[in-house]
């Protein structure tokens, strides 16, 4: 079984029943400043933390007036752009006294489909880790065009732990865990401590009750545990309403964990090496000595580009002698690498009339 401690990178997901009060509509403040304590003991532990939040409409809805009724998308967009603002700055707040920064991300779960959103959504959160900051993450509910669903967050928050290849995805809840059925209907459901591969039996356990303020059920759940694991994260579901929830959790709290099927880095570039390439780049003896020493792929390195390709396309990578050396993710588009080609990462600005990123081509984003 997983314990919390041994991740190297955590994302966890927080749902609205947890930090808003079912009853007032209020922010739960005194568990909020409690998880904030857990993430500065985890970022003690050199863990990178990312957040991904819902609550901004629950939120919303009480500073407007709106009743707790399900709500029309106009009205649950307005909500959103009013708690979003509170959301953000409770967080803030709350982390500020352990002298983390955060950051506010609203993405969308197209944005991690989507192969050139994608990639700035990794570049952003990989920055955001690498100087210290603990990112919030939250579905942009404003300017969405399809009803807004709180359980969509369940997902995002698996997408988001993909993307940033994380160890660990952890969904705060108002349940502890898997069950073979609902625990509130039937008295002889049994939890799972560890599901090592969700079968079309586990699938068929799920359900679709979700709390007053979520609608997130037992199936988004299991849908973000199967995006998760396929992508080398291991996931559990826990009881999050505790203080010091993720300290709960490390202690021995009643959980489900979902077992990863291979370490994050592994899956990814099986992910990379599986798609369609769209062009081919051709590097020089020296940069090819460099990407087999797990080294990006620079301009300089670059004789020869080929194919119509965008910016988050897959492009093959060979060698001098046109020898097969792998796939990746490019962060140009062809016309963009064509211009660049053989130059040093200082001239892209003057070569392109805009700042670029140093590598063409960046080794997280490399399958050898």
């Amino acid at each position: 079984m997983a314990t919390l401690t041994a991740a190297r990178r955590l994302v966890v997901k927080i749902g609205s029943a947890l930090l808003v009060d079912r009853t007032t509509g209020d922010l739960r403040a005194d568990w909020l400043r409690s998880l904030a304590q857990d993430v500065a003991w985890l970022k003690g532990l050199g863990m990178d933390v990312i957040l991904v939040s819902s609550g901004s409409i629950a939120l919303g809805r009480g500073v407007l007036g709106l009743p707790r009724t399900a709500l029309p998308l106009e009205q649950s967009q307005a909500a959103a752009a009013v708690g979003q603002i509170r959301l953000a700055r409770a967080y803030e707040e709350a982390l500020d006294p352990h002298k983390i920064t955060t950051a506010q991300v609203l993405v969308t779960l197209e944005d991690s489909e989507d192969r050139r959103r994608y990639l700035n959504s990794r570049a952003t959160l990989e920055t955001l880790l690498s100087l210290g900051a603990v990112p919030i993450v939250n579905e942009n509910d404003t300017v969405a065009t399809d009803e807004i669903r709180y359980g969509d967050n369940d997902r995002l928050a698996a997408q988001i732990a993909v993307t940033v290849g994380a160890d660990q995805l952890i969904l705060l809840s108002d349940v502890d865990g898997f069950y073979t059925g609902n625990p509130n209907d039937d008295p002889n459901a049994t939890r799972f401590d560890v599901i090592e591969r969700i079968t079309p039996e586990i699938v068929a356990m799920a359900g679709d009750a979700g709390s007053g303020l979520s609608k997130g059920g037992m199936k988004t759940k299991l849908m973000a545990a199967q995006m998760a694991t396929a992508g080398g994260c291991a996931m559990a579901i826990t009881e999050g309403s505790p203080l010091n929830p993720l300290k709960t959790l490390e202690n021995g709290a009643n959980c489900t964990w979902f077992t990863a099927m291979l370490d994050p880095q592994a899956a990814r570039k099986r992910w990379i090496a599986a798609m369609k390439p769209r062009g081919e780049i051709t590097v020089d003896a020296g940069a090819a000595r460099a990407l087999e020493g797990g080294k990006s792929l620079l301009p300089a390195g670059v004789t020869e580009v080929s194919g119509a390709f965008g910016r988050g396309d897959p492009v093959v990578i060979l060698g001098p002698e046109k020898r097969r050396l792998g796939q990746g993710l490019s962060r140009y588009t062809g016309d963009e690498a064509r211009a660049i080609r053989g130059r040093r990462s200082t001239e892209i600005e003057a070569t392109l009339g805009y700042p670029g990123r140093a590598a063409l081509i960046h080794r997280d984003d490399m399958a050898l």
